[in-house]
């Protein structure tokens, strides 16, 4: 029972280390992007290319790995973002967004084979550590450090400051002089980043697979919506209720009920509680 535990919890916080990034990239834009599993698949695939295929220490996988995410980022925001928030209101980044995913995910199968690979062991460990293998604790780590460290980001920086004042106004901002189009690459490239270090971190959990973006997205999104939309804390706490219920329904019924399970908690909060747990309901003036 308790590596079901252990298990659901790892998984939790890959889901709840994705809700990390929706919520950076929806604070300056407020797009919930297609792309945003795929930087964590990207940064899977990477890392283990970059240790199996070249010999990198792994310090520096990470550091490439991280790297990747990020140029992805930075490659979202300019090719399916910009120009539809520039041209129109509507939630037409949606469909851009999704096109960018999809292109990037065969394009990785392409190269990279559509099976599942083995990530390589950071420290030698024998795989009957059960527990406390370390396939299990580097996602925890991994998430927690990434969601005290955004915490800090925004009390104590500069720009995540700004990140903040444009979360709550945007046109406000940019009347005081702010960059806006700027802030939002910054964010962007911030959450590839991110995603490309939950993508190392969960690669002996996840395997490397090219298929994975897709996955993480949608159960990222429930996370976030489980926890509430632009809650750190509800991203933790719904990751960590979606992997631990996941894990229990496989263990009890089989894991072709995952799924099941995922979407029945997603129309669950949606009806009692659709703002999240943590989630503030947005009240406006008529």
């Amino acid at each position: 029972m308790m590596t079901v535990v252990v298990t659901g919890l790892a998984v939790g916080m890959v889901y709840a280390a994705i809700a990390l990034v929706y919520n950076v990239m929806f604070s300056t834009s407020k797009v919930l992007s297609m792309t945003t599993g795929h930087t964590a698949m990207l940064g899977g695939v990477f890392g283990a290319w970059f240790v199996q295929a070249l010999g990198v220490p792994w310090g520096l996988a990470l550091l490439g790995a991280v790297l990747v995410g990020t140029a992805f980022g930075w490659a979202t925001e300019l090719l399916a973002i910009r120009r539809v928030l520039n041209r129109s209101d509507e939630h037409l980044w949606l469909l851009s967004t999704l096109a960018l995913a999809t292109m990037v995910q065969q394009g990785v199968g392409l190269w990279w084979g559509t099976e599942p690979k083995p990530f390589p062991r950071f420290i030698a460990q024998d795989f009957g550590a059960g527990v406390l293998d370390q396939k299990f604790w580097l996602p925890i780590a991994a998430t927690l450090v990434m969601a005290a460290g955004l915490s800090l980001f925004y009390r104590r920086t500069m720009y995540g400051k700004l990140f903040v004042a444009m979360s709550e106004d945007a046109f406000a901002a940019r009347a005081r002089g702010v960059s806006t189009d700027r802030i939002r690459m910054l964010s962007y490239m911030l959450s590839g980043a991110l995603g490309g270090l939950t993508g190392f971190a969960a690669g002996q959990l996840t395997f490397a697979y090219f298929a994975l973006g897709l996955t993480l997205t949608l159960y990222g999104f429930i996370a976030l919506a489980v926890g509430g939309l632009g809650s750190n804390l509800g991203a933790l706490v719904g990751g960590a209720t979606l992997g631990l219920l996941n894990a229990f329904a496989s263990y009890w019924f089989g894991g072709e009920y995952q799924q099941t399970v995922a979407v029945g908690i997603l129309m669950i909060v949606l009806l009692v509680k659709p703002e999240g747990i943590f989630g503030s309901r947005n009240v406006r003036p008529v």
